[in-house]
Formats: C-alpha cells, structure tokens, sequence
C-alpha cells in the first residue's frame, strides 16, 4: 500500500493508525481471524477442503462435520477443536497442505483483509517492531495469509503439528487459543508485548498481558471485556459498527 492509498482513509480510521504508531511498541502481537481480516479463514478452509474432496480422505467428510457440529453444541472445547482440525491432515504431503492453504487464501480472503490493519502491519514493522501473528487456525492457511502482510514464517504461532520428512503427523506442537496464545507467546518470543489486537473472547487473555490492549472489529463478548478494561476498541473501515472508540 503506497501513500496515497493511505491518505485515503477516513479521518478516524487515519486517527486509529497514527494513536497506534504514536506508541512506538517493539513487540506486537495480532490475532488474526476477524482482527486482520473479516471471517474466520481457519473455519472456512475447513469446509472447503472437505468440500473440494483432493486434499483429505473423503472418508473423513461425515466424522469431521460430526466432530464440528458438536463442537458447536458445546460438546467439544475450542483448543481440541482446533487441535483436531490439524491433525486431520496427518500422512499428507505438507507441500500439499500449503499449496491448497495459498489456494484457498487467495481466492477467498485476500479481498476480506481490512486495509488499516495491513498498513498499520507494515508500518510497524517499517519502524523496528516485532510484530507476531498467532492464530488458533492451522499454521499453512496463517503462512498464506501472511504473505499478503510481509509478517515471515519464524513471526507466526498458530496450530501447528510436527512435520516427518515433509509428512504431516498427528503430533501437536501447539494450539494458541484463548491462554494457549500468551503461553506461546511467553515460551516463543519471551520478550514483553507491548500491542495486542484481536476480535474475540479467545483473544482476552492475549489482550491482557499487553502493555497496550486493542479490540479489532469485536465480537460482543469482546467488546463487553474491552469496555470493562478500558482496552481500545476499533471497528475498520466497511465493518457494519465502524468507528474508533
């Protein structure tokens, strides 16, 4: 994005992005589903490749939508969820994981990136700090988002398996989802988080070990957090509550 796209901005979302860079943090952390862009890439990706029918065993299309259901009826946790939505891939050429991730990423969700968030991204970084992406999705859709904001693989915390000679296994390394995030983010980059930005409950506790706490787009339950705390709250540019706040 060159300077005059960014001249484009409203004057709040321009407020939004110069009381963030004002900061001057050395180490930020951004979720990334509903925070850096609208919808959740880690939930459709799921739907789209048991959809698509050459990325994972069609046998696995009827278990792993029973699986979800139930995790919606709150039958299964959020962490195992997410977990299960990685291990799924084991046996599978990672290769082939990243190909279908970058695929998927580009068709769908390159137009959902929130523009302010992908400046304010860059222009962090432009200044020195050590931004961090940490997402409960599974890590190849988080790398292929990533490329479209300049944040390298070594940046990215997301739910990850161990990789066996370019196999995907069932081992999981971690899932960063709700306290999952501020441990990842303590065992990994162990250094203080000065920015924090994200959009749901799953986010609070990422948000409170921040020095500077920001609600991006909110969901409600977020929100009520956020105005509780005295945390930021920021809806962007073409989301239906946009305002800074």
């Amino acid at each position: 994005m060159d300077a005059a796209e960014t001249e484009a901005f409203l004057p709040v979302t321009q407020e939004f992005l110069d009381s963030i860079l004002r900061l001057a943090p050395r180490v930020a952390a951004f979720d990334c589903d509903g925070t850096l862009w609208s919808g959740d890439a880690g939930e459709r990706f799921f739907d789209w490749e048991l959809r698509v029918g050459d990325i994972v065993a069609a046998s696995l299309d009827r278990p792993m939508r029973e699986r979800y259901a139930a995790y919606k009826r709150g039958e299964v946790d959020e962490t195992t969820m997410c977990g299960d939505m990685v291990t799924m891939h084991q046996e599978i050429l990672e290769r082939k994981m990243m190909d279908a991730a970058t695929r998927f990423f580009d068709e769908f969700f390159v137009a959902q990136i929130f523009p302010e968030m992908r400046e304010l991204v860059r222009r962090l970084q432009e200044d020195g700090c050590e931004v961090w992406a940490v997402s409960s999705s599974n890590e190849w859709v988080i790398r292929a988002g990533m490329k479209h904001f300049g944040i390298p693989e070594s940046r990215i915390l997301a739910a990850t398996v161990e990789i066996d000679a370019g196999i995907v296994t069932d081992r999981l390394i971690r899932v960063p989802s709700g306290q999952g995030k501020p441990e990842a983010l303590r065992e990994v980059v162990k250094k203080e988080i000065e920015a924090a930005f994200g959009n749901s409950r799953w986010d609070a506790e990422m948000l409170a070990m921040a020095k500077h706490a920001c609600a991006v787009n909110p969901n409600a339950d977020l929100e009520s957090i956020a105005r509780e705390r005295g945390w930021r709250i920021y809806f962007p540019e073409g989301t239906p509550r946009a305002s800074s706040l």
